[in-house]
């Protein structure tokens, strides 16, 4: 027999109740349990399945069939050099990328030369702007001095400007001669090896020549690497000797050079190391060392002395370089402006260019020559060129006393490479001040010297003695142009090479009337 025991209406009421809470409570946990599986799965979905974006086409736009780049290669590595300043010769990494944006630069040929450091406008419309054109990161490079790194584009101007094919290939002799007298340790020259290295470069740099070049990369790297590395051991002054008085024209040329090599290989993102930060430091140095004149001197010294002209123009080249890198510069406008009323007071009334800052005399020439008429002309001057391009350069390319020294140039300036005539420190500047200013003065100017100096180039490419029918002593460039030495025929080669550039180097003005 069973005992059952009966349970009342209420109790059975609450244990459904229980049942019922019961199975709510598991549906929800089991819900919940889900949901969480759910978002950690999709979290390991997300992590280990992203898919993979589309990759971005960039498209580079094919070149008319009439224009020809020059080919660039990537130098990785330059070899050790045994005998520079530093022991350390950097690698050098070289990226040839192209932007998959093309910017335009607009093109534009102005009748004055303008050199405000503060406009970034630099010789002529474009400086400082954007755009492609000529090689792989050409963007970055200050539209003018672009205009170099195009075959097609150097053949133009040269025409258009009074030149011919035998001028490129002059240049490409010269430039072949340099490379095989490059010394081992990335220098130039058996003597004045900041100076010689510094022009050579230049002469390079003058035919867009940069270290991815084809042909001459390997030679313009190392003597980039030789001048920046002499810098880096003297924080900034780049020279060999800082004893000897000269050394402020060495450090300027120098400068110069590794400031418009900056720009290049910044702009086709070659990285030299260390070069940025010598081209601040020596860029930097020449501007704390200004005179007070405005001029700068002998060991960059600020004494009584006011100045000397002829080392102010490579200072203040240098200077021009250093303001198209980007880097800044501290009081890198105010030296311009203070350089430019230097070199208006420089002048004689006639408008020839004096040594001495604030002087209005002009030395006698004296040359080997006593019976030549012409040669003993006291109003010669090899800096009356430079005298002018300083004023050009700052904007002052309409100004009474450029159109005096223009007028001086062609009255005085008749190119000969073998008589008293033959400075070709004077027709450096000369050249340049010319051709910015254009027009029937240039294309007198141009008939007096490029034949002259075409004929005249050796078979090695470079330019022999100079003045062998009387020689000028005006100035220190006569033992310069005319020794047998070695440095001196690397200094020839790259003043000569240099003037043969000038028809593409920087756009000329477009003035139609001669000041003549």
């Amino acid at each position: 027999m069973s005992i059952h025991a009966q349970m009342s209406p209420e109790a059975l009421a609450r244990l459904a109740q229980q049942r019922r809470n019961s199975t709510i409570s598991s549906l929800l946990i089991a819900i919940l349990s889900i949901v969480l599986i759910g978002i950690i799965m999709t979290i390991i979905l997300l992590k280990f399945n992203i898919p993979k974006p589309e990759p971005i086409v960039t498209y580079t736009a094919p070149t008319q069939e009439d224009t020809e780049i020059q080919e660039k290669v990537v130098n990785q590595q330059i070899q050790r050099q045994t005998s520079a300043p530093s022991s350390s010769m950097a690698k050098v990494i070289a990226a040839a990328t192209s932007s998959p944006v093309s910017v335009p630069v607009p093109d534009v040929d102005v009748p004055d030369v303008s050199a405000d450091f503060g406009d970034g406008s630099d010789f002529g419309a474009g400086f400082g702007s954007g755009g492609g054109q000529g090689f792989a990161g050409a963007q970055g490079i200050p539209s003018l001095m672009r205009k170099r790194c195009s075959k097609k584009d150097r053949l133009s101007r040269l025409e258009q400007n009074g030149g011919s094919e035998k001028c490129e290939e002059a240049v490409v002799a010269a430039l072949r001669y340099l490379k095989e007298t490059q010394n081992a340790d990335g220098s130039w020259g058996n003597d004045k090896h900041d100076a010689m290295t510094g022009l050579a470069v230049l002469a390079f740099l003058g035919h867009c020549e940069t270290p991815q070049s084809k042909e001459f990369g390997s030679t313009v790297l190392n003597g980039i690497t030789y001048l920046t590395n002499l810098g880096l051991a003297q924080e900034g002054k780049i020279a060999n000797n800082l004893k000897d008085k000269h050394w402020s024209y060495n450090h300027a040329i120098a400068a110069y050079a590794l400031a418009e090599s900056y720009t290049f290989t910044s702009a086709e993102k070659t990285n030299i190391p260390n070069l940025k930060e010598v081209v601040q430091k020596a860029g930097q140095y020449i501007i704390d060392n200004q005179h007070p004149s405005g001029s700068w001197d002998y060991y960059y010294a600020k004494g009584t002395r006011p100045g000397d002209t002829s080392i102010a123009a490579w200072n203040v080249q240098a200077l021009k370089a250093c303001k198209h890198t980007g880097i800044e510069f501290d009081g890198l406008k105010k030296a311009g402006q203070k350089a430019v009323e230097a070199f208006s007071i420089s002048q004689s009334p006639d408008g020839g260019g004096a040594y001495g800052v604030g002087s209005k005399a002009i030395r006698p020439v004296r040359c080997s020559d006593p019976d030549d008429k012409q040669i003993n002309k006291t109003h010669f001057s090899s800096l009356t060129g430079a005298v002018v391009l300083g004023q050009q350069m700052f904007g002052k390319g309409r100004s009474d006393s450029v159109r005096q020294g223009l007028k001086f140039i062609m009255d005085n300036d008749y190119f000969n490479y073998h008589n008293h005539n033959a400075d070709l420190y004077a027709l450096y500047y000369d050249a340049q001040a010319v051709i910015n200013k254009g027009g029937d003065i240039w294309t007198d100017f141009n008939d007096r010297f490029m034949n002259e100096l075409l004929e005249n180039q050796s078979s090695t490419g470079a330019f022999p003695p100079m003045g062998t029918k009387g020689t000028c002593l005006n100035t220190g460039n006569a033992a310069f142009a005319g020794g047998n030495g070695n440095w001196q025929e690397i200094y020839r080669t790259c003043l000569a090479t240099l003037t043969l550039e000038v028809y593409y180097r920087f756009l000329p003005g477009t003035g139609k009337n001669s000041t003549r």
